[in-house]
């Protein structure tokens, strides 16, 4: 396998973009992205996206998108695989690089979420329809099963939920691309609606719009155009039962597990090597619960973790979602992959201002579908 690289990276603001359209946010993102990374053509292009049918009643987004950037007949694909929709389509280019089959290639994610009648169905397509939507279980009810089931296993507390949130808006407030991009309190949290019990409204991801882009390509053609780049050293996937009920523990998360394992064994690492790990925290206990699988606390140990600080920027063990996460930067479900990429990325090059983590060397993602039946992990290196 080829070195493959990340040249450059490009996203929208995050939020309810009511004045743009799918193709319009994706548009932006890609060219931001093409320019970052000074390159005049791609072979190809990949495209997370979730649902832009139920969300946008558009399928056929890859050669949509190619027509509007401009780039036909270059090649151009969706990807799917719900939430991890835009770390499977970094997959794709990063095997299509690494094989040798193309240069550089696009690999990009967007949602347009707003312009759904009903988000909450849209969004339970990737759960279990049969055994699970067919009963009335949304994905806060599937979460908050598995915060419950973490509260009763572990000692895990209502507190220690509400300080993920805290923290990840406090990152947010420093992320110009958030789409809450201000703190939050602990009352805040606590006090805020109910959605299913224990998680509040402030412990859920919201629904957003935005479009993320980043350029894969060789390491040769990043030297030869003297261009900065970050070392893909690492990309594993797995996946596991759809349904909740069906797995031996509602507290691990298998898909997280193994492809932690693979990611690890191919970069030649350990947890205690990376310096900084962007989780896919669609609901708080969401974070608590990844943190635990991917090596870097003792299972049950996540929420302690979290209260005493060791997943802060400043100070922090392993900073944990920087960017603000999907709570605070928000969550354009197809977009989501892309854009953890890209924190990772402008980490490693020193370029997140307020919120940078300090000689971040290693980075670390984790994007995953639904309740985790589907999980993309990638690991970046810069030298």
């Amino acid at each position: 396998m080829r070195e493959v690289v990340v040249i450059g990276a490009g996203m929208t603001k995050f939020g309810e973009l009511w004045n743009k359209s799918i193709r319009d946010i994706f548009v932006e993102a890609a060219l931001k992205a093409i320019e970052d990374a000074g390159v005049d053509y791609i072979d190809s292009m990949y495209i997370g996206s979730m649902s832009p049918g139920l969300f946008t009643e558009q399928e056929h987004i890859g050669a949509l998108m190619a027509d509007y950037l401009g780039i036909t007949p270059v090649p151009a694909t969706r990807v799917e695989s719900a939430c991890a929709s835009g770390g499977a389509a970094f997959r794709q280019a990063f095997l299509e690089v690494a094989s040798g089959a193309s240069n550089i290639v696009l690999a990009g994610g967007v949602e347009k979420m707003t312009d759904a009648e009903d988000v909450t169905a849209a969004l339970a397509t990737a759960a279990d329809q049969e055994y699970e939507v067919y009963q009335g279980i949304t994905f806060p009810g599937l979460y908050a099963l598995i915060a419950r089931a973490h509260m009763h296993q572990y000692g895990t507390t209502r507190k220690q939920l509400a300080e993920v949130a805290v923290k990840n808006h406090r990152n947010g407030a420093k992320n110009p691309n958030a789409q809450f991009g201000f703190e939050v309190t602990l009352e805040n949290v606590v006090n805020s609606t109910m959605v299913a019990d224990p998680l509040r409204l402030l412990d859920c991801s919201p629904v957003t719009d935005g479009a993320a882009a980043v350029i894969v390509a060789s390491a040769e053609v990043a030297k030869n155009i003297k261009k900065d780049f970050v070392r893909v050293i690492a990309s594993a996937q797995a996946s596991d039962t759809i349904a909740l009920h069906s797995r031996e523990s509602f507290t691990k998360l298998g898909s997280v597990v193994k492809a932690a394992e693979k990611a690890y064994r191919m970069a030649g690492i350990k947890p205690k090597d990376v310096n900084l790990v962007e989780v896919h925290d669609c609901f708080t206990i969401a974070e608590i619960v990844v943190s635990e699988d991917l090596g870097f606390f003792e299972k049950g140990k996540g929420g302690e973790a979290v209260e005493q600080g060791l997943t802060s920027i400043e100070g922090g063990k392993i900073p944990i979602n920087t960017s603000g996460g999907l709570k605070s930067k928000g969550h354009p479900v197809g977009a989501t992959g892309i854009a953890q990429i890209i924190e990772v990325y402008e980490q490693l090059l020193g370029k997140s201002g307020a919120r940078q983590v300090k000689n971040a060397r290693i980075g670390m993602t984790q994007n995953m579908g639904g309740s985790g039946a589907s999980c993309v992990i990638h690991i970046l290196e810069v030298k």
